[in-house]
């Protein structure tokens, strides 16, 4: 049986390569889970992305299906505990940038939805690139600069630009899979799915 050539960053960790297999480069278009996505990412910045995944249950469960609506209601003593909670990062300014994040999206799910205003960034299909090892692959781009200061704009925090191409990179908003990894092709062919727009 031949082995999958994968990108090389899941190394041997199941989870890690659970995550890379299954997740990493889908095209996502479901509001909320994109909200969690970009929550995770935020919780992400100056951790490893390994660390985040092993708490991912915790946070679930911390930010009650990291649904918006409940989020954006959470208040002071709501805060308190969430410090207390080992099962998750505890950055006071991360769960704050959260509650506010909540809100900020609730605002853009009135003006047609917050995978709409994501996905028009990159014209609704998913940026095709051709890597060849991880040290081709940008930290962050003239684009991901672009949606981080026009979320900014909006009232989100934790979104830098940096943040925002790990997040479009694993929302699949980018196929950042190196061209050697069997998911390459897949994802590209996730890409080319129709999917429904909001005029």
């Amino acid at each position: 049986m031949m082995t999958k050539i994968r990108c090389p960053w899941p190394g041997e960790d199941p989870l890690y390569l659970a995550y890379h297999d299954e997740e990493w480069g889908v095209p996502e278009r479901d509001d909320r889970a994109l909200f969690e996505k970009l929550t995770l990412d935020g919780f992400q910045a100056g951790l490893s992305w390994i660390t985040i995944l092993r708490k991912r249950d915790g946070f679930r469960a911390a930010f009650e299906g990291f649904d918006p609506e409940r989020i954006a209601n959470f208040d002071a003593a709501k805060i308190t505990a969430l410090l207390d909670d080992a099962a998750i990062v505890r950055h006071r300014g991360k769960i704050e940038a959260t509650i506010g994040n909540a809100q900020a999206y609730l605002t853009l799910m009135q003006a047609g939805g917050f995978a709409n205003y994501l996905w028009q960034f990159v014209d609704h299909q998913p940026v095709q690139n051709s890597w060849r090892s991880l040290s081709d692959v940008p930290a962050a781009t003239e684009l991901s600069k672009t949606i981080s200061k026009d979320l900014k704009k909006r009232g989100f925090r934790f979104v830098g630009p940096t943040i925002i191409y790990a997040f479009m990179q694993a929302v699949g908003m980018v196929n950042d899979h190196l061209e050697g990894c069997y998911r390459h092709k897949e994802c590209a062919a996730l890409g080319k799915k129709p999917h429904r727009t909001i005029a």
